[in-house]
């Protein structure tokens, strides 16, 4: 083989980057085989985290029913507690009271008559107010477990939307860096 001395600046440079551009055949090939790997790579991440996300979407899915299946004998026994325990304090509460400040105790069977209508009256608020709170909360329960539901969902799509996006773009760059080496 022999050996071209360029005559020209022109020349030299020419033959310099010839030169160059053959010691940097190999690399370029390595650098492109590895851009493939990690573009492969990067779309199994993001599959990955696709699935990772729809787990943890059910999961809680999963949690929030467990909630809703333990609240619900707990605000019964609560009902029927209210009814047989606290209901009658207030009644004898109220009785006790009335008899404090009642001026002149009369000697009549009416009192107890009296006693007993106040008693049913309060009883029967006290019931219903519990019953409405009960109401309230178990439909304010269902709005948080909806609420919750629906955020988790929506972050588990976000979560796919960011991972397919960056999948995308790590593709893109590798693909872009594959076509420039070439």
């Amino acid at each position: 083989m022999a050996i071209q001395v360029p005559a020209t600046w022109m020349g030299r440079m020419k033959a310099q980057a010839a030169r160059t551009g053959q010691r940097m055949t190999p690399v370029t090939a390595q650098a492109r085989a590895q851009a493939r790997l990690a573009a492969g790579q990067a779309r199994i991440a993001a599959e990955q985290a696709r699935i990772a996300a729809e787990q943890a979407r059910i999961a809680a899915h999963h949690r929030i029913e467990d909630a809703r299946y333990w609240a619900a004998p707990m605000l019964e026994d609560a009902a029927h507690r209210v009814e047989e325990q606290l209901a009658p304090k207030v009644s004898s509460m109220l009785t006790a009271a009335a008899d404090r400040i009642d001026p002149t105790p009369a000697k009549s069977r009416r009192w107890p008559v009296m006693v007993l209508i106040t008693g049913i009256a309060v009883g029967a608020m006290g019931y219903m107010a519990y019953r409405r709170n009960a109401q309230q909360w178990t439909e304010q329960m269902k709005d948080s477990a909806s609420d919750a539901s629906r955020w988790i969902s929506e972050k588990s799509d976000q979560t796919v939307e960011s991972t397919d996006r960056t999948a995308s773009t790590v593709s893109e760059k590798a693909d872009e860096a594959s076509r420039k080496m070439q």
